[in-house]
């Protein structure tokens, strides 16, 4: 008996050393270059920037002074790369053939898997940080790892992006992206931070909800209307949170700021900050900006993303209210 529970326990003991160890937590939403440099090795960085941008990936930065970041480049050594545009889908509703919609699970697994990552560890999105719509293309990403499987405590975001690693003074590798296909998978879908067209619809008729319209103010009273949307203005009873209120650029950084700063903006605006909430914009780009805001640096888990936005709203023959011809 006495061999056999020696033999057990240096069993246990060398199946405790080969089985992988639990994945580590990430410490919030936002995470400080300090915090992805001390963990470098235990997370999944993705960079992710949009198009043209991406060449930015292999491009020398330039600092100018003070520290100052003139031109963001090159990356978050060991970092993956995100085209912004291949994580959206073109799909096809009541007939209307509709860009930049929220993807299918096989969509945006496939895109996953083609920017190489792989399932299992803690993920640091790194936004290019030079400027709100590059934060909010990290928002969106955020919000689509969180819809298809990925936990709170697996996901978050650098704060400043690349821009705030370069100002903190840490150096970046300008080294191709990888091209080994990844493995991760959506898993599930988490339908508490989506908002539905016919959920929009619900929410509008019986009031539950407030909604929060994340474009720049002219597009909000309909004196633009971007050529992706069939009519101008806005949701009838929306609030306006303009894009240059959702971020704020210091020396060329543009970071997410606290949550005693959104209070006071959503304060000025008349937005509550613990009512629940439905965020929007043209194809929720900008919206992922707010809903991530609302939901996770105020921390009201009653928000939702109207991920398609605008896009799907008006090409679907339904009304916005706007300034009068």
């Amino acid at each position: 008996m006495a061999i056999l529970k020696h033999w057990l326990g240096a069993t246990v003991l060398a199946l405790a050393a080969v089985a992988p160890a639990a994945a580590m937590d990430v410490p919030g939403p936002l995470v400080t270059p300090q915090w992805l440099h001390d963990h470098i090795g235990q997370v999944t960085v993705l960079t992710i920037a949009d198009g043209d941008q991406t060449r930015l990936f292999t491009t020398a930065p330039k600092l100018g002074t003070n520290g100052a970041v003139d031109n963001v480049g090159g990356h978050v050594p060991g970092s993956l790369l995100v085209d912004f545009e291949t994580i959206r889908q073109t799909r096809v509703e009541d007939g209307k053939r509709l860009q930049a919609m929220l993807p299918t699970p096989a969509f945006f697994t496939a895109a996953m898997d083609r920017a190489g990552l792989d399932a299992g560890k803690p993920i640091v999105i790194v936004p290019l940080g030079d400027g709100v719509i590059a934060m909010d293309m990290g928002t969106r990403l955020f919000f689509q790892l969180r819809y298809f499987g990925e936990p709170a405590d697996q996901v978050a975001l650098l704060n400043g992006g690349t821009g705030a690693w370069l100002h903190a003074g840490y150096a970046t590798s300008t080294s191709p992206a990888p091209t080994a296909p990844g493995n991760w998978k959506a898993t599930k879908l988490d339908a508490s931070i989506l908002a539905t067209l016919e959920q929009v619809k619900s929410a509008l008729r019986t009031g539950s909800d407030q909604f929060v319209d994340a474009r720049p103010t002219p597009q909000f009273l309909g004196l633009e209307t971007p050529g992706i949307d069939k009519s101008a203005g806005h949701l009838p009873g929306a609030l306006s949170f303009p894009t240059d209120a959702i971020a704020r650029t210091e020396d060329g950084v543009t970071t997410f700021m606290t949550p005693r700063d959104y209070a006071w903006i959503f304060a000025t605006y008349g937005i509550s900050a613990t009512r629940p909430t439905i965020t929007y914009c043209n194809t929720g780009h900008l919206a992922s900006g707010a809903w991530f805001v609302v939901h996770e640096i105020l921390g009201n888990k009653q928000s939702r993303l109207y991920a398609n936005s605008m896009n799907e709203w008006t090409n679907l023959g339904n009304p916005t209210v706007a300034l009068p011809e």
